[in-house]
């Protein structure tokens, strides 16, 4: 009976239903599988997620690239053809696939045509269950794997890790912090028992959520119970909390970037408060409000930066807004007094009602075209699957439209009421400076030249 509505709908389904971006049809398979199935207005084309919840986070330091290795194995071979085979296969449907390991999940992207679209989700459901793990396999993924990061780990790239001296600002200080792991996560010492495991205790159905946009082939439910329906669930397995702070760091470091150069980067960085009912939205348009204030002040006024932004970041469990600006290594002085002013400035008067209106509309008309076509909306329905409910994904403008003024200045003030972390990124030696070092060194051995010669005089 299932079956027949769904198919029913997908058939019949009108072209505002198509068009309502945030209606999706989902549900349970018996074994767990979540579904979701959404017509697209792109003919002869669909796009498929499946998003599996096991991701970096899940894992300690020492292990944090299990997940990301076996997603590189699954992508091997099902047969003796190997990984060779397996792409041609997809190659002669027409479609084209890759993989993603996050901090929270593990993702397959696949764009095929419609009219394969069953042959193209066998495929991939033949890597998830008949790919050997075999230790060549995994020898040769752990190859791959270790040249994605950069190639081998070095002594010296440890060292300069451990020095806080691999790291961006941000990085660097949700290391200081206790949020994110001090090196590189290595993957050598990771054993085939250890990636059966999580094959095993994630790799489930009731781990997984399957999404399809596109043009959906009527007999697309039916074929799902049928084949992944099949799949075994397993007993959940117990997420990692989420790291939170649990180390001091300094309020304000210089950090080192290079030998000379007279360029330099300015990073206010600050953690965002939990205020509840607060919504993730509020703080995105804050974001754009103090991005377009940093414009103002360090562009247009003072002309001290080209380029000034705010960024949203997520380390662990804690959330940090930061101010930034590409500046003159000599500018640096004069850019923090501005931010301070700004700061000051902001904390006395809150947001201007008419710019925070102003961006405001525009971050709701930019909705219209935020997610175009079936990949765009895929793509949406990945990021946003915990906001996913009875068949509804919250409507973003909707929610941009309801936060007020009062609300942007609680979440202003109370994310200024920490004095956040200073880093200032710049190379070791400005041009002038290391001109001086080097004419003073010259000058150094030019003394010691001389003296030699005169005490050589004075001996004949």
């Amino acid at each position: 009976m299932r079956c027949l509505l769904l198919i029913c709908l997908l058939l019949g389904a009108a072209q505002s239903y198509a068009l309502d971006r945030y209606s999706v049809e989902g549900y349970q398979l018996p074994n767990g599988l979540q579904l979701m199935l959404k017509p697209g207005s792109e003919r002869g084309h669909v796009a498929i997620r499946l998003v599996v919840g096991v991701g970096l986070d899940d894992f300690s330091c020492a292990e944090q690239q299990l997940p990301h290795l076996l997603e590189h194995l699954l992508f091997s071979g099902t047969d003796d053809t190997g990984e060779g085979g397996l792409e041609e296969r997809m190659q002669a449907l027409g479609g084209e696939w890759n993989a993603f390991t996050s901090h929270a999940d593990t993702t397959f992207v696949i764009e095929a045509p419609a009219k394969n679209q069953r042959k193209v989700l066998d495929l991939l459901l033949g890597l998830l269950t008949r790919t050997p793990l075999t230790e060549k396999r995994i020898s040769e993924a752990k190859h791959v794997v270790e040249r994605e990061d950069g190639g081998h780990y070095s002594h010296l790239q440890r060292w300069l890790d451990r020095q806080d001296l691999g790291h961006s600002a941000s990085n660097q200080l949700a290391v200081e912090l206790g949020l994110k792991c001090a090196e590189r996560a290595e993957v050598h010492n990771l054993t085939r028992e250890q990636l059966q495991a999580v094959r095993q205790d994630w790799y489930a159905p009731n781990n997984m959520t399957l999404i399809i946009v596109g043009d959906l082939d009527r007999l697309l439910p039916a074929y799902l119970e049928r084949t992944y329906g099949a799949l075994e669930p397993v007993e959940p397995s117990e997420h990692k909390p989420l790291a939170a702070i649990d180390a001091k760091a300094d309020a304000e470091r210089v950090l080192i970037r290079g030998v000379v150069g007279n360029t330099a980067k300015l990073h206010w960085l600050l953690p965002e408060p939990v205020i509840e009912g607060q919504s993730d939205d509020t703080w995105n348009l804050l974001r754009d409000y103090l991005e377009w204030a940093l414009y103002s002040e360090l562009r247009l006024k003072q002309g001290l930066s080209y380029g000034p932004w705010a960024e949203r970041e997520v380390f662990g469990g804690v959330g940090f807004l930061s101010l930034n600006a590409d500046l003159e290594r000599d500018d640096v002085p004069r850019a923090r007094e501005v931010v301070e002013q700004l700061k000051t400035n902001l904390l006395k008067d809150g947001l201007n009602p008419e710019v925070f209106a102003r961006l405001k509309n525009a971050a709701v008309a930019r909705q219209a075209w935020a997610a175009q076509g079936n990949s765009a909306l895929a793509d949406y329905y990945w990021a946003s699957l915990g906001d996913y409910e009875d068949g509804h994904f919250s409507d973003p403008a909707k929610q941009l439209q309801a936060i007020s003024l009062d609300q942007a200045n609680v979440a202003l003030r109370e994310l200024f009421a920490e004095p956040g972390y200073v880093r200032i990124e710049k190379p070791l030696f400005s041009y002038n400076s290391l001109s001086l070092a080097i004419l003073g060194a010259l000058g150094v051995l030019l003394v010691l030249a001389l003296s030699w010669r005169m005490w050589r005089h004075r001996r004949h």
